[in-house]
This record gives structure tokens, C-alpha cells and sequence, in this order.
């Protein structure tokens, strides 16, 4: 087996309807990887035909079949839990649709590596040319996503959180129930909140974005940003919960509890006070005060939990 440093590293190659891209992925696998588990989930086409024909070629591969369609998330789990029974040092994840650069492969493993980190995460928002080479709206959307992502996680350094492109050490695959990750595409949203509730350490890594290479994306921005919204708002409450009130309590949960409580309907009450002197004429300065008063004192409590949250995690840069 191949070693860096006497530590074993795999790949996790998440596929769903990738026939025409899988073999592109494997043909490039880099040398230093030892074991290359790819997960087939349940894909209709014939994905792992094409596997297993290639899989002479090259005796690192696994192919693992889904029987029902589990999501990505689900299948990053599968691959994630095959690592974790061989013992793999680090677990890097690259998408069967080839959109992740082999050549940026040594920068994703190399803080695990050396032991700094615990998860390593790619950034394709770093360079500038990303603006022009992905989508707009998909852009846009990383770009909202990662910011509620930060709040949602604690890891307020991670720029681009729906980025697949990752490297975990045994440590991280240990410290995780894998049975209980979300199985769509929030998982990397889940999984750095349960990273954060685990105290891993965790870096942002800049990479080239890959676009226009013939792959298929899955993903519908309108309808996904929606139902990931909704799923970190969850996650950001379920890390409160267990980071600061059952693990060890702090009191910025109070300050989130009357950030929440204030700053919503003094914002909501400011509009509709708004709406009335711009469309039916003057306004009883009382409610305008109150609504200011409300609004203002509730975005002081947020910002100052955030700080608090910020300061609390900065040990996982």
C-alpha cells in the first residue's frame, strides 16, 4: 500500500447516475490514495457496470450498492463507515461528477495530515475566478447558505459550506453517529454542526471550482435554498442545545432567547409602522419608539451571542 507518513488515506466517491463521468474520476485517482470506496446509490443507469468493468485496473476499488436511493449524504455515510472499519487514516470525499480537481487533492489531505486538523474543507469561493465560472444562482446561493451556515455551526471561519470536496481523520469518523447524518444535500451543513458539538478543528482550503466538464447537476437552487434554509435553522437550535446547555451551559443561549424574541416582531412591526406613513399618513411617535426600541435591542443581543459564540470556537481554526 501507498502511505504518507505512515498513515493510510481513502477516497469516499459518492455516484448517482455518473456513467459517463465515473471513469474520469477513477482514471485520475492520485497514487497516494490506498483504498477508493465508491458508492453507487441506486442509480438507474449503469453506473456500476462501468465500475465493476474498471475495477480489474485498479485493485483499490470497492463498489458499494445502494438497493434504494439514499441521497448523497447517505451515501457519503456508507463510504465514511467502510473507512471507519479498515482504520483509514484520512477520508477524503470527490464526487463521481468530476468536479473536483485531482491536482488540489494534497492541499485537501494535508492539514489532516499533519495533524493540525481534524476536517479538512474545500473553498471554491476563495479565488475570484469563482464568480465567473459557477452558475449565478448557485453561486448566490452557496454564498447565502454559508453564511447561515456559519451562525447555524460555530465555525465562523468556513466560507463555503456546501463544497463536497473534504478530508476527515479518524478522530472526526470516530466522534460521529454516521446512522444519524442528514442523507440529502445538507449534509455537510449536518456534519459541521455535529463536528462543532464534537470540538473538532476544522480549515477552510482554497481549490479550483470545476464546471462545464459534462456533468449533471441534481440540484435545483429555487427549490433546495428553501429547504436547506429551514434545515440549518434547525441544526443552529440543535447545537445550542447540546453545545451550551446539556454539554457544558454558557450564557449566551439568553442572549440568542432575547435576540430571537425581540428583534423579529420589532422588525416586522417597523415595516408595517413603515408602510403606514408612506401610504396613509402619520404615525402615533410612540409606536415608531417602540418599534426602534425593540428592533435595536434585539439585534444588540444577537450580535453580542454571535461574538460570545465567535470567541467560544475560535480554539477550532
Amino acid at each position: 500500500m501507498t502511505m504518507i507518513n505512515d498513515q493510510r488515506i481513502a477516497v469516499v466517491v459518492p455516484c448517482y447516475n455518473e456513467s459517463t463521468q465515473i471513469l474520469r474520476v477513477l482514471q485520475t485517482m492520485p497514487a497516494e490514495v490506498d483504498r477508493v470506496y465508491v458508492i453507487d446509490d441506486a442509480s438507474p443507469d449503469d453506473t456500476a457496470a462501468v465500475v465493476r468493468a474498471y475495477q480489474p485496473c485498479d485493485p483499490r476499488i470497492e463498489l458499494l450498492v445502494h438497493p434504494v436511493n439514499q441521497g448523497v449524504g447517505g451515501a457519503i455515510a456508507s463510504g465514511y463507515k467502510a473507512a471507519l472499519a479498515e482504520r483509514m487514516d484520512v477520508t477524503v470525499v470527490m464526487a463521481g461528477d468530476g468536479q473536483m480537481d485531482p491536482t488540489d487533492f494534497p492541499a485537501i489531505v494535508e492539514p489532516v495530515l499533519s495533524g493540525h486538523y481534524d476536517y479538512a474543507k474545500g473553498n471554491r469561493l476563495f479565488s475570484g475566478e469563482a464568480w465567473n465560472m459557477i452558475p449565478r444562482v448557485r453561486y448566490l446561493g452557496n454564498a447565502m447558505l454559508s453564511l447561515l451556515t456559519k451562525i447555524a455551526s460555530g465555525y465562523w471561519h468556513i466560507a463555503d459550506s456546501q463544497s463536497g470536496y473534504t478530508a476527515i481523520s479518524l478522530h472526526g469518523l470516530e466522534a460521529i453517529n454516521w446512522d444519524l447524518m442528514y442523507k440529502r444535500y445538507g449534509q455537510p451543513n449536518d456534519l459541521l454542526v455535529r463536528l462543532n458539538i464534537a470540538d473538532m478543528r476544522v480549515t477552510d482550503v482554497p481549490i479550483r471550482p470545476v464546471y462545464g466538464i459534462g456533468e449533471k447537476s441534481g440540484i435545483r437552487p429555487l427549490r433546495m435554498i428553501p429547504q436547506l434554509s429551514w434545515l440549518i435553522f434547525r441544526l443552529f437550535f440543535y447545537r445550542l442545545l447540546h453545545k451550551y446547555v446539556i454539554q457544558d451551559f454558557h450564557p449566551l443561549v439568553f442572549f440568542y432567547a432575547f435576540g430571537l424574541t425581540l428583534f423579529p416582531p420589532g422588525f416586522v412591526f417597523g415595516i408595517y409602522l413603515l408602510g403606514l406613513r408612506l401610504f396613509f399618513g402619520p404615525i402615533a411617535g410612540t409606536s415608531a419608539m417602540f418599534a426602534t426600541l425593540l428592533t435595536l435591542m434585539g439585534l444588540q443581543f444577537l450580535l453580542f451571542a454571535m461574538l460570545f459564540d465567535q470567541e467560544q470556537n475560535k480554539h477550532l481554526k
